[in-house]
């Protein structure tokens, strides 16, 4: 049986390479509108960052993600995104 090779991204916040399946996709379409991407296939740009709510919480305080998209991000986004990180580790640890 051959060993499947499990794809790696870089966080752009802690700039750790992690397994895609660790990891959360944001993706800004053409129109320039900002959203999560849970399925990792909606068109656009798109930036990782770890499942982990500090890391999350870093990105919001020193605005990693504004740079990384050269656009303005809402407080209610990185709240939205808070949330669902903290949902989704919750959901791994089961």
């Amino acid at each position: 049986m051959t060993k499947r090779k499990v794809p790696l991204r870089k966080c752009v916040v802690s700039n750790e390479m992690k397994p895609k399946k660790e990891m959360i996709r944001i993706v800004r379409n053409k129109e320039g509108e900002i959203a999560i991407d849970p399925s990792g296939k909606l068109p656009g740009r798109g930036a990782y960052v770890s499942i982990e709510p500090e890391i999350v919480q870093s990105a919001w305080d020193k605005h990693v993600l504004e740079r990384v998209f050269g656009a303005k991000i809402e407080d209610d986004f990185y709240q939205s995104l808070l949330d669902y990180v903290t949902h989704q580790k919750a959901r791994m640890s089961l």
